[in-house]
């Protein structure tokens, strides 16, 4: 789940290691499923070992904790992962453990995953370009310009909301957002993008950059199962800004007359009001 919004949110709250040295790091022994980790956790341990953190990134979906080696490490939460500082939802799921040097109020930061799907990597700078360099991912759906925007979309055959999430045209869509970005632009997600006219390009591209923004403000969204929680174990607000997502049969708020639709496309679930997307 955790999408651009959250992961931009985990980033920040990130932000307190940035200056500080790794002591250690602690590979916590659980009874489920480890997550993939690059390389062996020997390896990762004496590269990290020591390291003095130079920054905290964030490309697409991940969070890059920048070390002064030119070593980065690269956590991807997928479906139900969280980089934090603070006590972690459950102690039996985390995965990994940074414990920092000195006597201070941030004494550690963490990778948390419930459901083990999220992977851990520590990758040099020429490992950054090859998995997550412009070969690999578009541009970021926050900063991209409206003329980039429209290019990498107008000429493609795919759905729009299958295109939305497809990161080699735009990075850091996630299936929730489309469908609410969609839904601000009005436009039925099953439309094929070669088939939408340019000025609705350009409405879509404004509300992707609004509303990831606003979740953003609202540090992500957390859902039913709360799983996602931000760096210091509290939840997003911005579920209570969703008009779509995850409302199926539900009164839409936008028009009040439609009832929200649930479709599968490529194997997820879409929502949308089928009076306010034609």
């Amino acid at each position: 789940m955790p999408e651009l919004p959250e992961v931009e949110t985990m980033r920040r709250g990130l932000l307190p290691i940035v200056g500080r040295q790794i002591d250690h790091v602690e590979f916590p022994q659980i009874p489920y499923r480890p997550i993939a980790i690059y390389p062996s956790q020997t390896e990762l341990q004496s590269r990290c070992n020591g390291r003095k953190i130079q920054g905290v990134d964030r490309v697409a979906k991940r969070v890059i904790v920048r070390l002064d080696s030119g070593d980065s490490i690269v956590m991807q939460p997928k479906m139900a992962g969280i980089a934090m500082l603070s006590e972690p939802p459950t102690e039996m799921h985390t995965r990994v453990v940074f414990h920092l040097a000195g006597r201070q109020e941030v004494d550690r930061f963490l990778y948390w995953d419930r459901r083990g799907l999220g992977t851990v990597c520590l990758w040099n700078k020429a490992d950054i370009e090859e998995h997550l360099g412009p070969k690999q991912l578009g541009p970021d759906a926050v900063t991209v310009s409206e003329k980039d925007f429209i290019a990498r979309y107008d000429r493609c055959h795919k759905e729009v909301k299958v295109a939305l999430l497809d990161q080699k045209l735009i990075c850091g869509i996630g299936n929730l957002y489309a469908a609410e970005i969609l839904h601000a632009a009005r436009i039925h997600p099953k439309m094929r993008c070669d088939e939408i006219p340019r000025t609705r390009w350009r409405r879509i591209h404004r509300e992707t950059v609004r509303i990831l923004n606003e979740a953003i403000e609202k540090e992500g969204s957390t859902l039913r199962d709360g799983t996602y929680r931000n760096a210091i174990n509290g939840e997003g607000t911005y579920q209570m800004k969703h008009l779509v997502y995850d409302r199926e049969d539900e009164f839409c708020l936008s028009c009040h007359r439609g009832r929200i639709q649930r479709i599968v496309q490529t194997q997820r679930s879409t929502f949308f009001c089928p009076r306010c997307q034609r």
